[in-house]
């Protein structure tokens, strides 16, 4: 029924399987997906959206790669937004809705038509390991299938444990059953384990609901798109989501049903999504507040299915229905399904490599959910990392890595090996030391060039980055070297109350002000012809426009980066002995010895390990 022996073998096929399976065969692995559904390859779980405070960056870096979440994601949209507009660019993400259905879909036929790549429908029970190498897996049927490397990307199926109110049934999530048998042959084989929470709000029968009595909540006027490629445009039209809130009635609703809330009664003992909590976690937390916000989303173009945004819960059902009854809009409402709570198993991902290769078990990778982090966006990177690492090493080629000061994806992963995660992991600007230089418009600039050197990124992608530089470059240049008259700048400074110049200077120091925009500077006509003449788009403009005014920033944030990369080629031995340094405080040495990090920057980062026990390294190092 098999290949002989696969190259790379995906079990799992949700956001991170179905990237890992993607970049593994586009870049020449023989490679098998087996998933317990085939008709739910690539399924939104939760929220029937993509992107958002830095994960829409992490969804732009997956496409500037060659990743496919950013097509899918453009094609399926149904509502577009950049967040954060209101502030510096360094914080801009963008967001869309998505047609849940059409979002799988998309992705089952992208894969479908994938070279190199088999299916196979079946759960995967356990792995083959020998002298510590992975050489394939066990299936619940007995077969066993051959592989060079295995990557798991099981999401919250490990031991899957449902919740509402006091009923709880195994599960991976709604309506499917949960994995059991690769846990505990991980921890035979040494690994060590733990669980997590997470949940999900009911999804509702938007007939049912009366949107007049809520706030409009349109995308923007004018829509953007997250794929670098011209495979996507922006949408035409959008669907309108809506916002309404909870109240004080709400609240003491919902409080009644505590007694049998699995969250307050011991049930539920793991820990649950810091920044995204459950209702009852919010009324209980916040007890202060009035009112939350909840935002009512539509789950596709044509069905009625609606998720309610900031009500995930685990309460028992008649609880949920009483008290969203009591919602302005939802007073008629009819549930499609109640919410719930899952607790999974999960690996602390300390135990893996920066690759995701487990140290371990050679050959053997996690990503997403397993590794402790919470997010479609957040498991895709993974996925999409794990699938260029897994063959990379089977065809014996240098292994891929990002920097914390080269993409969110780097910071991510490091985040998650050098640090670890007791509760669900999220991604946000804020954990980024180097967002002026990790930005969503120029992730193609930092990233496609990388990808097209291991061979994921295809020649049209490099092209089309390269094209968009040099026309980004020589505008720039322009406003560098083109020089203005004040007869020409005043008038558009009064206009916009910004103080009038009295002697001729560089475009470029009239642009860099604050409240002067592109389509300010459009008004001189020889911008405006240069802009005509070139043919500059949209995306350009917006690249100029930012390396114009925020070029004191980013220059500041290279040297910062430059700084901590000398650091970063500073290499620790993997057989490197902690116990020679007699200096190193106990917590340091023992952190050290644990997590055994590549290089003296990455063992910085380490929780414990002191500036002074930094220090002794380079000394003993010679550096």
């Amino acid at each position: 029924m098999f290949e002989k022996e696969y190259d790379v073998i995906v079990v799992g096929g949700g956001h991170a399987g179905s990237e890992a399976a993607a970049a593994a065969a586009n870049m020449g692995s023989k490679t098998l997906l087996v998933t317990m559904n085939l008709q739910n390859i690539a399924q939104m779980s939760c929220n029937p959206a993509m992107g958002g405070i830095a994960k829409g960056q992490i969804v732009r870096e997956i496409d500037a790669m060659g990743g496919y979440s950013g097509i899918v994601s453009d094609r399926t949209a149904i509502q577009f937004k950049m967040l954060n507009k209101s502030k510096g660019p360094a914080m801009w993400s963008p967001r869309v809705q998505s047609d849940r259905m059409r979002f799988a879909e998309e992705w089952r036929l992208r894969l479908e038509q994938t070279p190199n790549l088999d299916f196979y429908q079946e759960m995967v029970s356990g792995l083959l390991v020998k002298n510590n190498n992975i050489i394939g897996i066990k299936t619940s049927l007995g077969n066993e299938i051959q592989g060079k490397s295995v990557i798991l990307t099981n999401g919250t199926f490990l031991n899957g444990l449902i919740h509402i109110g006091e009923k709880h049934f195994g599960g991976g999530r709604a309506g499917e059953k949960a994995s059991t048998g690769i846990t505990e042959d991980l921890v035979k084989l040494g690994f060590e384990s733990g669980r997590m929470k997470t949940g999900t709000p009911p999804r509702v029968d938007g007939r049912s609901l009366d949107f007049s009595k809520m706030e409009d909540q349109p995308g923007d006027e004018k829509p953007d798109k997250f794929s670098f490629s011209n495979l996507t445009s922006p949408l035409k039209k959008q669907r309108l989501c809506y916002m309404t809130y909870t109240s004080n009635l709400v609240h003491d609703l919902l409080r009644e049903g505590f007694d049998r809330s699995p969250m307050f009664n011991g049930r539920i003992k793991s820990i649950g999504p810091r920044y995204c909590p459950s209702i009852e976690d919010k009324i209980n937390r916040f007890a202060e507040k009035e009112r939350h916000q909840l935002f009512i989303e539509p789950e596709g173009w044509n069905t009625v299915e609606f998720y309610v945004n900031g009500f995930s819960t685990s309460l028992p059902e008649d609880v949920q229905f009483k008290a969203l009854r009591s919602v302005v809009g939802f007073e008629n409402v009819k549930f499609f399904r109640p919410g719930y709570a899952i607790e999974y198993d999960y690996f602390p991902p300390t135990q893996l490599k920066h690759t995701l290769e487990t140290k371990l078990v050679e050959g053997l990778y996690f990503a997403g959910q397993i590794n402790g982090t919470t997010g479609y966006e957040e498991a895709a990177s993974q996925g999409l990392m794990a699938g260029i690492n897994a063959h990379l090493k089977v065809h014996e080629k240098e292994p891929f890595i990002l920097k914390r000061s080269e993409a969110y994806i780097g910071v991510l992963i490091d985040d998650l090996i050098t640090k670890g995660t007791e509760e669900p992991y999220r991604m946000f600007t804020s954990r980024a030391e180097y967002r002026t230089l990790l930005r969503q418009d120029n992730a193609d600039f930092r990233l496609t060039p990388k990808s097209f050197k291991i061979g994921l990124a295809k020649k049209d992608r490099l092209q089309r980055m390269e094209e968009k530089q040099v026309k980004s470059d020589a505008f720039v240049q322009y406003f560098k070297e083109t020089s203005f008259t004040p007869e020409t700048i005043n008038p558009i400074l009064r206009d916009k109350e910004s103080a009038e110049v009295l002697q001729g200077d560089k475009l470029f120091k009239v642009f860099s002000r604050p409240n002067i925009t592109m389509e300010d500077m459009r008004r001189i006509p020889e911008v405006e012809a240069y802009m005509q003449t070139r043919e500059l788009d949209n995306e350009i403009l917006e690249q100029v426009e930012i390396q114009v005014k925020y070029s004191g920033y980013i220059d500041k944030e290279k040297n910062n980066a430059d700084k901590l990369n000398r650091l970063e080629g500073i290499k620790i031995p993997d057989t490197f002995d902690y116990a020679l340094l007699k200096s190193l405080s106990y917590e340091a040495r023992e952190k050290l010895n644990k997590i055994r990090p590549a290089t003296i920057s990455q063992a910085s980062r380490i929780s414990g390990v002191s500036p002074n026990d930094i220090s002794v390294m380079l000394v003993y190092m010679g550096r």
